[in-house]
Order: C-alpha cells, then sequence, then structure tokens
C-alpha cells in the first residue's frame, strides 16, 4: 500500500478504477429491446407459412 499513504500524505484523493466497458458484438439484445414483440411476430408468420404450405401440399 506504498501508492496509498503517499497519495494520503499528499492530499490527494484514492486513486479511481478504471472501468472498461465492453461492447456486445452481437447486436440481438439491442433489437430485441427496441422491438420487444418481434419474436412472436417472426414467429406467428413462420408458422402461418408452414401451415400453408402443409395445406398446399396435401391439395
Amino acid at each position: 500500500m506504498g501508492e496509498a499513504k503517499r497519495r494520503e500524505e499528499l492530499g490527494l484523493p484514492p486513486r479511481e478504477k478504471k472501468v472498461v466497458k465492453k461492447e456486445s458484438i452481437n447486436n440481438s439484445n439491442q433489437i430485441l429491446n427496441k422491438y420487444p414483440y418481434f419474436p412472436y411476430i417472426l414467429g406467428i408468420s413462420l408458422l402461418t407459412i408452414l401451415i400453408i404450405d402443409l395445406v398446399n401440399y396435401y391439395k
């Protein structure tokens, strides 16, 4: 703790820790936060397409 004692003797405040914030490479969280209903819309549309394809297959 040599540096802490020296800073205290000089009347300096304690050293602040550097916080490194990582930016996520994947932007899916940002998209889901911006459009929270997007997964539901995507799922319903895919289910509709599959049902229509299944009906056309058995005609």
